[in-house]
C-alpha cells in the first residue's frame, strides 16, 4: 500500500538538479521507495532519463536522453525488467544498434 507520496530533488554538487522523483515511506520507516514519474537530469540542465516507478521498481514507458536533448533510449519496463524492443539513436538523431 502506497503512503503518502513526497518529492525527492537530489541536486549535483554545483547545484543543478540531478534527479526529481516521488516517493513514500516504507511501511516500516526504514527507507524511501520510489513511485511515480521519476525524472533524471545532465549537469547542464537537459533532461536525461524519464520514467515511472511503482513500488520502487521501473514500470512502464521509459526514455533516455543524450546531452543534447535528442533522445537515446526508449522502450517499456515491467516489475523493473526490461521488456519488449528497445530502441536506440546516436546523439545526431540517427538509429543505433544496443550494445551489450
Amino acid at each position: 500500500m502506497v503512503g503518502d507520496l513526497s518529492i525527492a530533488e537530489i541536486l549535483y554538487e554545483t547545484g543543478e538538479m540531478c534527479f526529481r522523483y516521488s516517493r513514500y515511506k516504507a511501511s516500516d520507516g526504514s527507507r524511501w521507495i520510489r513511485h511515480g514519474l521519476f525524472r533524471a537530469y545532465h549537469q547542464n540542465g537537459n533532461l536525461a532519463s524519464e520514467g515511472h516507478y511503482a513500488d520502487g521498481k521501473e514500470h512502464g514507458p521509459w526514455r533516455d536522453y543524450h546531452e543534447n536533448g535528442q533522445v537515446a533510449a526508449e522502450g517499456q519496463y515491467e516489475n523493473g525488467q526490461e521488456t519488449g524492443e528497445w530502441k536506440f539513436w546516436d546523439a545526431d538523431g540517427s538509429a543505433s544498434k544496443p550494445t551489450s
